[in-house]
């Protein structure tokens, strides 16, 4: 397994929003995760992603105990290893689209030659060929947010996290954004976790684990 959590407990003041929850997920597996808002969706994949720390539990990530890493490792590893997209996009508005996709590669310590390039390719692979140098005010939401998962996708990681990542987009564009996916996993053997609302994506993924008041159902 490339991510191994076992008994992760988060609580947020008297409120125990996981409840020992346990959860794997295999090399160039897409794994969706569903529950009603408020069941701790996002908490997990925060946890799992390294961005919030469990009260108690094991993490795991490609066998690095992720949970004793200290500020700096962390982060290295984070920037390394775990890629993210969320429902919005985060993307840095005076930036174009290829600066913005270059961002996580500089600051990861790679040249600007080799993230320009890198960041083509990527730009490419998401349909964005013509618009590397539009700025996020001249793209549309799905255009946005193709970006973002190139971005995502720019240190190569061992995991990408997608929280509700069609949830502001058409129907169309949605449809687009989950093929997306999939031809990601097929270029790049891409390993995905998305939290979503969206039983058609669920649909797609190899397996649905759903989430209730903190514990699979």
């Amino acid at each position: 397994m490339i991510l191994e959590a076992k008994n992760i407990r988060k609580s947020f003041g008297t409120l125990e929003v996981l409840k020992g929850v346990d959860f794997s997920v295999a090399e160039g597996e897409v794994v969706a995760i569903m529950g009603a808002s408020g069941a701790g969706k996002s908490t997990l994949l925060q946890i799992l992603g390294t961005l919030l720390t469990p009260d108690s539990g094991n993490l795991t990530v490609e066998g690095t105990d992720v949970l004793h890493l200290g500020g700096k490792a962390l982060s290295a590893f984070r920037n390394r290893r775990i890629g993210f997209v969320f429902q919005a996009h985060h993307l840095l508005p005076e930036f174009t689209a290829l600066e913005n996709v270059m961002i996580p590669a500089l600051i990861g310590g790679k040249d600007s030659k080799s993230a320009r390039l890198q960041a083509l390719e990527l730009l490419q692979t998401v349909g964005l060929q013509d618009r590397t140098t539009h700025k996020p005010s001249e793209l549309s939401g799905g255009e946005q947010q193709r970006v973002a998962i190139a971005r995502s996708l720019i240190n190569k990681p061992a995991i990408l996290f997608a929280d509700e990542p069609t949830g502001n987009l058409d129907s169309r564009t949605k449809e687009e954004i989950h093929r997306l996916f999939f031809d990601l996993r097929k270029q790049l053997g891409q390993t995905i976790v998305i939290v979503t609302h969206d039983a058609g994506l669920a649909e797609l993924c190899d397996r649905t684990c759903i989430l209730q008041d903190g514990a699979w159902l």
